[in-house]
């Protein structure tokens, strides 16, 4: 080679939170690791390890040290700190290798911590970096980088996944949203530096297949030689423009891995041979950076979309969990915004557990070889429990701030009473849910499905009637209320029962004494049978096979149904792939597919249609399916006669099953001349179009659904318990990436992906059990409320309290 090139060595330990062992033991082990980088420092200094001068350490993320100073001695801290002023350690200031599923909020109050460490300390350090993960949300961008990370290092995992611009070891400038840039360093796995065999006494070959993959006899230095340079050379054939190339290392080959000092003995002895042509040096995350601000480099846009997502479908009853948490969290914020009503113990506890839940790793490394392991068990069970901790700590904080504005616990003979709240900063119109509790009564009466209907919503300040519906639950009545607020509006109404009046007999023959309603009604008054149902807003029509074959919102301007869908609203859609080989290599040949191409395909057929209650605010439905896979597949429908909206909930009871499978809700809406949006975290991006090149289109992470936007209406569609979606054939085949020719994906059918099990190392292997999903489907045309805020206030509503 004529120019000398370099070779940078970054070292870290990768932080996979559960895959190797306990979560906390995970924890354990990143402390024990700084600790150890400190002494390796300390031995170099003493002349111990004179011979490991050179050697750099940096902590992969913010995470990490948090723990450490959280466990660590006095003494200890103060070393670490002369450390990192000094060079030695660097720190990432992201805070954890994440899923999408995290939410903006919540991270960005995580960068912000690790930014004020930075502050109090004098850590000058503006850099970030990832492993394993293989895609951010585009609003990730701008999270960081108003926290004032201007550069981020990707180490994408190439295994079921592939890193942006078809390319790695390429630099560009990631420009956010609203036009800021981030220095993004679009690098190789992040154990690289392991497979050019730099630790002593190590054999390990993964991305860079060649002839020395299981080879034990020929001396590893040699193979060293032989990577190293073969490496270089293929950089170049690839047209690599630099003369220095990052090489991410771990000190032992594992996840979670130890420093290791004894790398800086491969990197003595093969800068005295070889150091004239290629020379390795060890060197920090943000001395690397300040190498590449030099640099001139492209500028991209758009969204890093994630092939790493779909861990969350593996575990969907947690996950829905989770979105309840959230929601809660957010509406606490909303409430109490100067956090004096709560409980400021529990919303930390409440983000902790929501940022733990939402990092990448979703189960032991052999959860799907080995299902019935107890470390299998035990791992899932812990990152269950990040979910249900999160949701205990936001419901505890919640219940104090509802109790400060005047919430009551359940007590005999209690006025009935409410308060309605709109948390929000926009005028709202929704349905408030007001309890009876089975064993209370409504002026001296108790509930029964014969009176059920007579109550009525008074509001106290006005005297005026509020529309409200009221439907039986397990233990509870629950009084629907339709009310308009304005913006932080609080209205107190009062519940009363009237008598029960003389019914008449129905004298017009549309049903028979059998009591089946089936003739046409010859008056334009609401209907609701088996076949069709119709108010003033929505007009919709059930076929005997699929269910829902049409389906008017009739103040929109157009029809809301796709025009080349194949399977009818919220009716499911199952696909396994056959076993034939074994389970972990039946999924590990599907590459970034997540089914084979053998995969088994069944569509939801209609079984039973049921009319449950049809009251002042909305018709309740039964669609009753059959479907493979599942012995319950059921969707019940909430038909509004006051609004363009429909909500539905979707139950399911999940057989058992080893192999590959998905299960999918179909959700063929549209609007004409509409773009679509998925709602990610912190933006909204356009599915095909708002992409970084060479980016996954297969599926995406939501925060709360996705909406058609036309120039003058808009479709939103909540997915409340399931983030996951999917558009477009469902078949395994080869996968195009986005690019500026991909504008077509926009408009392709729509799937709410909510289960999976396809990683073959560490996702939940069985997916039976009993599952409920809900989903909103709203039409409005209301343009000036921006469309990120009218899908949180839909996810949100209107709270609901007994005073």
């Amino acid at each position: 080679m004529a120019t000398k090139f370099k070779m940078y060595l970054i070292s870290h330990s990768h932080t996979d939170i559960g895959y190797t062992d306990r979560q906390e033991k995970i924890e354990r082990y990143h402390v024990d690791f700084i600790k150890q980088a400190i002494n390796i420092f300390q031995s170099i200094e003493s002349g111990i390890h004179k011979e490991w001068e050179g050697f750099k350490w940096t902590c992969e993320n913010y995470w990490q040290v948090e723990n450490f100073i959280n466990h660590a001695t006095e003494a200890e801290i103060a070393e670490f700190n002369r450390l990192v002023l000094a060079g030695k350690i660097d720190v990432s200031l992201n805070y954890l290798n994440m899923t999408e599923l995290a939410d903006d909020t919540v991270y960005r109050s995580k960068l912000a911590a690790g930014k004020r460490w930075a502050q109090e300390l004098g850590f000058t350090g503006k850099s970030a970096m990832t492993a394993d993960v293989n895609g951010y949300s585009w609003g990730y961008a701008s999270a960081l980088v108003d926290n004032g990370i201007d550069h981020l290092f990707s180490c994408v995992h190439g295994h079921h996944g592939l890193a942006p611009l078809r390319r790695q070891q390429r630099p560009f400038k990631w420009r956010t949203p609203d036009g800021k840039e981030l220095l993004v360093w679009n690098g190789g796995h992040y154990m690289l530096g392991n497979e050019f065999l730099l630790i002593p006494n190590t054999r390990f070959t993964y991305h860079l297949k060649d002839e020395f993959e299981n080879d034990t006899t020929t001396d590893q230095f040699q193979i060293t030689e032989r990577r190293i340079f073969r490496y270089v050379a293929s950089l170049k054939e690839y047209g690599y423009a630099y003369d220095y190339v990052p090489v991410m290392i771990s000190g032992v080959v594992s996840d979670n891995a130890p420093a290791n000092g004894a790398l800086m003995d491969t990197i003595h002895q093969w800068n005295t041979r070889h150091g004239e042509e290629i020379e390795l040096e060890m060197i920090t995350l943000t001395d690397f950076f300040a190498l590449v601000e030099k640099e001139t480099v492209p500028v991209y846009s758009g969204d890093w979309n994630d092939w790493w997502a779909d861990g969350v479908g593996s575990t969907p009853a947690a996950t829905k969990i989770y979105k309840e948490a959230q929601r809660k969290y957010h509406l606490a914020k909303k409430l109490d915004p100067d956090s004096t009503r709560g409980i400021a113990s529990e919303v930390k506890t409440a983000e902790d557990n929501l940022i733990m839940y939402a990092e990448h790793t979703w189960g032991y490394s052999s959860s799907i070889s080995e299902p019935w392991n107890t470390l299998v068990n035990d791992l899932e069970y812990r990152k269950t429990s990040y979910a249900t901790l999160a949701n205990v700590a936001a419901s505890k904080n919640l219940d104090e701030i509802l109790a400060s504005y005047g919430q009551v616990s359940i007590y005999p003979n209690r006025e009935k009473k409410y308060k309605l709240l709109n948390p929000h900063e926009q005028s709202v119109t929704d349905m408030a849910t007001v309890l009876i509790e089975e064993w209370e009564h409504v002026d001296g009466t108790y509930i029964t499905e014969k009176n059920m209907s007579l109550i009525t919503a008074t509001d106290c300040a006005t005297g005026e009637i509020i529309p409200s519906q009221t439907v039986r639950t397990a233990r509870a009545i629950e009084v629907k209320v339709w009310v308009t607020l304005n913006p932080k509006e609080e209205k107190t109404i009062k519940l009363s029962i009237g008598k029960l009046p003389e019914k008449l007999y129905d004298l017009s023959l549309s049903q028979g004494s059998e009591g089946v309603v089936d003739i046409v009604p010859s008056s334009s008054k609401e209907i609701a049978t088996a076949n069709r149902i119709e108010n003033d807003f929505i007009q919709l029509s059930i076929d005997s096979t699929q269910g829902i074959d049409e389906l008017v919102f009739k103040k929109a301007k157009s029809a809301i149904l796709h025009p080349k869908r194949t399977q009818a609203p919220f009716s499911g859609v199952y696909e396994y792939t056959p076993i034939r080989t074994n389970p972990v290599e039946e999924r590990r040949v599907m590459g970034r597919n997540r089914k084979g191409k053998f995969a088994k395909r069944y569509t939801a057929e209609l079984t039973d249609v049921q009319i449950l209650s049809d009251g002042d605010l909305f018709t309740s439905v039964l669609l009753d399916y059959q479907l493979e896979g599942t012995n319950i597949y059921a969707v019940y429908l909430k038909i509004y006669k006051v609004a363009s909206r429909i909500d539905a909930t979707i139950r399911v009871h999940k057989t058992s099953e080893w192999a590959p499978e998905n299960l999918y809700v179909a959700l063929p809406f549209s609007l004409s001349n509409s773009e679509l949006f998925v709602d990610k975290m912190g933006c909204l991006i356009r599915p095909g179009i708002d992409q970084l090149p060479e980016t996954n289109m297969n599926f995406y992470l939501t925060q709360n659904g996705m909406l058609y936007q036309s120039e003058e209406e808009r479709l939103l569609i909540n997915c409340n318990d399931a983030p996951l979606v999917t558009f477009g054939d469902l078949a395994a085949d080869e996968i195009t990436l986005a690019n500026d020719q991909t504008a077509w994906k926009n408009q392709e059918i729509a799937y709410s992906w909510i289960m999976n099990n396809y990683w073959e190392t560490n996702f939940k292997a069985d997916l039976g059990g009993f599952y409920e999903f809900n989903y909103s489907i709203q039409y409005s045309e209301d343009m000036q409320q921006d469309s990120q805020t009218q899908f949180t206030n839909l996810a949100q509503g209107i709270i609901g309290l007994s005073i």
